[in-house]
């Protein structure tokens, strides 16, 4: 992506996961936002962003961060809001095996006290290793940590799995954590 979707792409992120009133747009249940509306928010926002900018974010964006309706008239950030939404999800039987990326820093803490969805909505799980060496090299020197989704959900744990693929849950308790790598 060309580093004017890159600067597209988070303030998308900005307005549809954190604060959507800022440019006066209400999310609706499920996060959805109309498209013609989110546009002329930009718009008059002095960000202007077309219809062919967000085809090209959602289709390319490696996170998969955003999605359109089956319509194509709505759109929205598929998980990691910080602002009140039901983004209609399903409970999930997941794989046996999860992954969480973390920085080196916080893996002592997190062994101890478990894993908490902080400001979030939920905590973030990957389905491979590489995409939570990703998410845990943001945070400096990455560690992968191993959650044992099979024994948390025999446990009654609930598991949500969003639009592009990251899976959800409200904690995970440090019994059910390991490290898996180190960068």
């Amino acid at each position: 992506m060309n580093s004017r979707l890159i600067k597209v792409s988070k303030y998308l992120s900005k307005h549809l996961r954190h604060q959507p009133e800022r440019i006066g747009i209400q999310l609706a249940p499920g996060g959805w936002v109309e498209v013609n509306e989110l546009l002329e928010a930009c718009r008059k926002n002095k960000f202007p962003v077309t219809r062919a900018d967000l085809e090209k974010i959602v289709a390319e964006n490696d996170k998969k961060r955003f999605s359109f309706d089956s319509t194509g008239t709505k759109i929205r950030a598929n998980q990691g809001h910080s602002v009140e939404v039901d983004l209609q999800l399903l409970p999930s039987v997941p794989p046996d095996v999860l992954y969480h990326g973390t920085g080196h820093k916080t893996v002592e803490i997190i062994l101890q006290n478990g894993l908490s969805k902080m400001s979030r909505h939920h905590v973030h799980l990957s389905f491979d290793i590489g995409t939570a060496k990703k998410v845990g090299a943001r945070h400096g020197k990455a560690v992968v940590l191993e959650v044992d989704a099979a024994k948390m959900y025999e446990a009654g744990f609930v598991f949500y799995c969003s639009d592009n693929g990251v899976w959800l849950t409200d904690n995970v308790p440090s019994e059910y954590l390991k490290v898996k790598s180190k960068k």
